[in-house]
């Protein structure tokens, strides 16, 4: 039987490809600019020669002609062919250089970086179908992770989420008992520490070396009213929470309707846990689209290899839906669940009962 090719949907899919190969290469660019400063010195700076950003950063000028070059055609810096220079609009800043803000993508980049550096890893797991702890992973994908999450939290944790919930806000400023769960680095406990200072927030992770990190944070910060402990979601001490929350990371879990479950249980009868979560619909053909499509491949290679790495490995992934973690909270023993409110990229799930 011969095989019909339609020549035009042949070079349509090899320009998307074509298009691909750029968008990650401009990635690996960005981030070689990042972590030797280029965007720092040039952000302000207006137009600048090559050889005057070569001085000002302390670089190669052949390197940096390059480098600029695939810069410029990608769109993240601006060339002035007049004079052959170079600079950086402040739209190009805000999503390139300037740390902390919501909008800076440099996070993102770090977190698709670090796949590659282990990118044989990744081929094994998914060869062997066999499962791939957290710890197993770079530095590189730890840091980036919460360079990535950390702004969306610092915009929207303290001014939009919490106050979205039913009578949260006010437990926590006249001081409340708060949960933390998987907390990683601490960027989400040190900001809830910081923003209520009568109520105690306990960073949990199973993760020692991220625990380390957030003890450092939270002692660079000077919050005192945390503490913090290594235990798994579905195991860790304490009880009479007035408030729990994972960010990000039950999808993760094993085992997550035995973390839900001792959430449950760890909160008072009156008690809150908000879940935040990757925005997806119910159903794959909601998430086709270029944030499903990074959703489901940082899924394929941390998110569900950790889950299987653990007891159960139910293996939710990152796209699971408000219908899927509603049974499971169902599972767990919960009675309500309603999302409070969403970003373009998260939602935010009020549970209780």
């Amino acid at each position: 039987m011969t095989e019909h090719i339609d020549t035009n949907k042949v070079e349509q899919l090899a320009g998307k490809v074509i298009g691909d190969v750029a968008g990650a290469m401009a990635i690996f660019m960005s981030y070689l600019g990042d972590q030797a400063g280029v965007y720092e010195a040039m952000d302000g700076a207006g137009p600048l020669s090559v050889d005057a950003l070569a001085a000002k950063t302390g670089l190669n000028p052949k390197y940096l002609y390059q480098w600029l070059g695939s810069n410029a055609a990608a769109g993240y810096v601006t060339h002035h062919s007049d004079g052959d220079l170079f600079s950086l609009s402040p739209e190009q800043a805000l999503v390139l250089s300037r740390e902390g803000q919501p909008a800076c993508m440099q996070g993102f980049f770090q977190s698709v970086v670090s796949q590659f550096e282990t990118q044989a890893k990744a081929v094994e797991t998914f060869k062997s179908g066999e499962g791939r702890p957290w710890g197993d992973h770079s530095t590189c994908c730890f840091c980036g992770t919460d360079r990535f999450f950390r702004p969306g939290y610092e915009a929207c944790l303290i001014d939009q989420w919490i106050p979205a919930l039913d009578g949260v806000e006010a437990k926590l400023k006249a001081g409340a008992k708060v949960a933390d769960i998987a907390c990683g680095h601490g960027s989400s406990t040190v900001l809830m520490a910081q923003a209520y200072p009568d109520s105690v927030i306990h960073g949990i992770d199973f993760h020692e070396p991220s625990i380390i990190e957030a003890r450092a944070k939270a002692k660079a910060a000077g919050v005192t009213n945390v503490e913090f402990q290594v235990a798994k979601a579905q195991d860790f001490t304490g009880d009479g929470f007035d408030f729990a929350c994972i960010f990000d990371a039950l999808h993760d879990m094993g085992d997550p309707v035995g973390a839900a479950a001792h959430i449950r249980k760890a909160l008072r009868p009156d008690g809150t846990f908000m879940l935040v979560e990757p925005l997806a619909g119910d159903r794959m053909e909601d998430n086709l689209h270029p944030l499903g499509q990074i959703f489901y491949a940082f899924s394929t290679t941390i998110c569900t290899p950790a889950s299987l790495a653990q007891e159960v490995g139910l293996g939710l992934g990152a796209q699971a839906g408000q219908k899927r973690l509603t049974e499971v909270l169902d599972q767990a023993g919960f009675s309500s669940v309603r999302r409070a409110t969403e970003t373009p990229t998260n939602m935010v799930l009020e549970v209780s009962g």
